[in-house]
């Protein structure tokens, strides 16, 4: 695995992002986000994940050994903590009950750190490397989104879909660029597990996902350009060991 990641950073990445999908579309669809062996999956992919980055000394290098140095100069990533809010503006309540519940808050908190480490660090700082910023952040931010459509795969409706991969999107600028200028993968874990979690303790509401869904667009349409300009962390992390 670490000469694959050493030779070929996007590939390794690549393939991460497919035994992730593998492993997690099939349980979803049949089982939903609540069953013990999503969180079992889950739990497998981080794990390996983590293991394979502080084995091998990579944590520096993936801004994973502390919070972020330039939060002052992000606006201390308040607009994206506003954001993580978004699912419960139409209300608040369990999707489950009981363990179930427990459950599904423990896959969406474990969703968070895996779709963080393999798109934000390993694809993300794979392109950065090769391709340098601008394209990096283009093709994680689109690949995020885009990503998505297999919750077709899983059942989802169409149209809710399409909602999905362009707030997906938008989430996948913001997060690329608070990693990017703040330096640490840390914030774009806390608040993607936000996010996901608070999925799973929301009223259903279609006024309040659409007006979610538009307020993220229009914070990404500012927050983007204005972290664009901030010279805090273009040399931020370390050079890969």
């Amino acid at each position: 695995m670490k000469k694959l990641y050493e030779k070929k950073p996007i590939l390794f990445a690549v393939l991460w992002i497919i035994v992730y999908c593998v492993l997690t579309i099939p349980i979803r669809g049949e089982q939903g986000d609540e069953s013990p062996w999503m969180l079992a999956a889950l739990a497998a992919i981080a794990a390996g994940s983590a293991a394979f980055i502080w084995k091998n000394g990579l944590a520096e290098y993936y801004g994973l050994n502390g919070w972020s140095k330039h939060a002052r100069a992000c606006l201390y990533f308040l607009p994206i903590f506003f954001l993580s809010t978004g699912n419960l503006w139409g209300g608040f309540g369990l999707e489950y009950s009981g363990m179930a519940q427990v459950c599904a808050t423990l896959s969406m908190l474990l969703i968070g750190f895996v779709e963080e480490v393999l798109f934000r660090g390993f694809l993300f700082k794979a392109l950065l490397e090769k391709d340098g910023p601008k394209p990096a952040i283009i093709i994680s931010a689109i690949t995020f989104g885009i990503g998505h459509i297999v919750n077709l795969l899983a059942g989802q409706a169409s149209l809710e879909t399409v909602g999905q991969v362009v707030f997906a999107v938008a989430w996948g600028f913001l997060f690329t660029f608070a990693y990017y200028k703040g330096g640490s993968l840390w914030p774009c874990i806390v608040v993607h597990g936000l996010v996901d979690v608070f999925s799973k303790y929301n009223v259903e509401s279609v006024t309040a996902d659409w007006i979610y869904i538009g307020a993220t667009i229009l914070i990404a349409l500012v927050y983007c350009p204005y972290l664009a300009r901030q010279k805090t962390a273009e040399n931020h992390l370390a050079a890969r060991r």
